[in-house]
């Protein structure tokens, strides 16, 4: 299992204390420090739509130009922006087996993930 994110991201550094005083293993991919390649966006996309992707209300998108925003319109000029800032895309996103099964983090949908 993976957790994607960045580690100076509150939401991200909840997801991860929880999975650690939960007692579940999982890897960490640094955004920052890692990157992310077009395949796993594109693997990501055939599961979630592009508009859940990209965190339209975080402070990388509001920091955007208009025209830079306004040509995000497909999974292609989404792919390249979430490559090209990193910090644009939700987070954390947790993956399993290949399945994206959790989008930002909620502490139900955590507990019901693993349920022990």
């Amino acid at each position: 299992m993976k957790l994607y994110g960045i580690p100076n991201c509150n939401t991200v550094k909840k997801a991860r204390t929880w999975l650690d005083e939960n007692g579940v293993a999982y890897e960490f991919h640094d955004f920052k420090k890692l990157g992310i390649d077009e395949a796993t966006i594109k693997q990501w996309l055939t599961q979630q739509p592009w508009e859940k992707l990209v965190n339209r209300a975080g402070m990388t998108w509001r920091n955007l130009s208009d025209a830079e925003k306004a040509a995000v319109t497909d999974d292609m000029s989404a792919t390249q922006l979430m490559m090209a800032k990193t910090s644009v895309i939700k987070r954390p996103l947790l993956v399993k087996d290949g399945a994206l099964t959790a989008l930002g983090f909620d502490e139900t949908t955590y507990q019901q993930l693993f349920k022990h």
